[in-house]
């Protein structure tokens, strides 16, 4: 009866959902990211191509003629929408590089917590210079080294709420800051693409600004309940002071080799936001009953069908298990490379009769595309927070955003041949390199996976 009593008059600590309080700030905070990233993200191809880099504006952008020169030197002479795909191959594809250094910033110098507040500030003065033409280049650095700060460190934050043998747990966790992330992609482009239609290119930009600075306040506030180390990972941190031993670099190698996996299928999915933009604009009816619809909008489509597609995945993964036959995290990956392989196939029959198609083709694109990114990336980020060893968590997370990094950059240097390849040509290059991802997790699954289950 006393310890009944005892239990009573200690206080519930404060859940979100079930899991610990502060996934919900992080979460939160995550959504505004994306939602500025991504609101940003479906407008910038399209803007280089249709206003930025056209006579009367491109002589207005600081430093601009010797960046062109500078990139040129490197790949060569390109066409307008060549250099426009570069850039944002550049751009989006140094936005996942940077985040290895703010790891490894936040592991040994300035902590986490710090490094998310400095990154989420960084990004909001750069959504805001992406408003001016004048300032565009600048605006691309600062969104760059802000990211760099925030991405990696904000996802191992999340890990770092659960002990770590709570294996499910984290899972659940990664699920529920992956809908947050898909929640902030759909609205971004909805509502800065419509703005961007209707207003103009700087209105749709100065939004996903003001989204960024309800980030950072949102941070701001439950900045005080993310220590830099929770009670939940106390429990396990008494060796983050040991050296590697062997096991630990088996692991952290098969880690290596799970990232480099899915740079297929980023490859694969990546490039909706890039060429994807453009042959919908050219090549796409998009008028439904008088009305235009924005070409961002389709930017929204794969982010909703991956909020909605997690719990009935949740289902589907719960009732493999129980059965037997829930394929472990390489499996998953190979199954979302396998799909995102038939999205890209969908593009090149939609091209075959050639002049506009049907919004239908793009719709199917993208919704295949939204239940392969469930598979493969909440998967990874889930693997290496349960893998790593404890004293590099942060720096691997930031090495998982390095292979976004790589498949970015494969995406803008394809994005430039574009015209010279042809639609169909083009998409089914796209889909050859899923396949081939599909191909080799399925080849590596196992010996992987015994690696990895060493991990215990």
């Amino acid at each position: 009866m006393t310890d009944a009593i005892a239990d009573e008059a200690v206080p519930r600590e404060r859940t979100f959902f079930g899991q610990p309080r502060g996934l919900a700030y992080l979460a939160f905070t995550e959504a505004w990211e994306r939602f500025s990233y991504y609101g940003m993200t479906s407008l910038l191809v399209l803007y280089m191509t249709q206003q930025l880099f056209m006579p009367g504006h491109v002589e207005n952008v600081a430093g601009f003629t010797q960046f062109r020169a500078g990139v040129e030197s490197i790949f060569g002479p390109m066409s307008t929408i060549a250099f426009a795909s570069q850039v944002n191959g550049l751009y989006t594809g140094f936005v996942y590089f940077t985040p290895i250094f703010g790891g490894l910033i936040a592991d040994r110098w300035i902590g986490r917590r710090n490094a998310v507040a400095l990154g989420a500030i960084l990004m909001s003065c750069g959504h805001i210079a992406m408003a001016f033409d004048q300032s565009f280049l600048l605006a691309l650095l600062l969104l760059v080294i802000g990211s760099g700060f925030l991405k990696g460190n904000i996802a191992a934050q999340v890990g770092a709420l659960y002990p770590e043998g709570d294996a499910a747990g984290r899972t659940r966790g990664y699920s529920i800051f992956s809908i947050s992330i898909n929640v902030g992609a759909v609205a971004g482009p909805l509502a800065c693409g419509l703005l961007a239609q209707i207003y103009g290119w700087h209105v749709g930009f100065g939004l996903a600004g003001a989204l960024m600075l309800i980030g950072l306040a949102t941070y701001l506030i439950g900045y005080r309940t993310l220590a830099e180390q929770t009670a939940a990972a106390k429990s396990s941190a008494a060796h983050v002071t040991e050296k590697l031993d062997a096991r630990q670099w088996r692991i952290i190698a098969a880690i290596i080799v799970a990232m480099l996996l899915s740079v297929f299928q980023s490859v694969a999915y990546y490039q909706n936001t890039n060429v994807g933009l453009i042959w919908i604009d050219a090549f796409v009816d998009l008028d439904v009953l008088g009305f235009k619809i924005p070409v961002g909008w389709f930017v929204s489509l794969d982010s909703f069908i991956s909020i909605v597609f997690v719990p009935v995945l949740f289902i589907l993964w719960r009732w493999q298990q129980k059965h037997g036959g829930e394929p472990g995290e390489i499996g998953k990956m190979a199954t979302g490379a396998w799909m995102a392989a038939a999205a890209n196939f969908i593009l090149v029959l939609a091209c075959l009769p050639g002049g506009r198609v049907s919004g239908i083709f793009p719709v199917i694109y993208d919704v295949i595309l939204g239940v392969a990114f469930l598979y493969y990336w909440p998967t990874l980020l889930a693997l290496v927070s349960q893998a790593a060893p404890t004293k590099l968590k942060s720096t691997m997370m930031g090495v998982a955003y390095l292979s976004l990094f790589i498949g970015n950059l494969i995406v803008g240097r394809l994005g430039a041949l574009y015209e010279s390849l042809g639609p169909a040509n083009f998409w089914l290059v796209h889909a050859g390199i899923a396949a081939v991802g599909a191909v080799l997790c399925m080849v590596l699954a196992r010996p992987l996976g015994k690696v990895l289950a060493t991990q215990a």
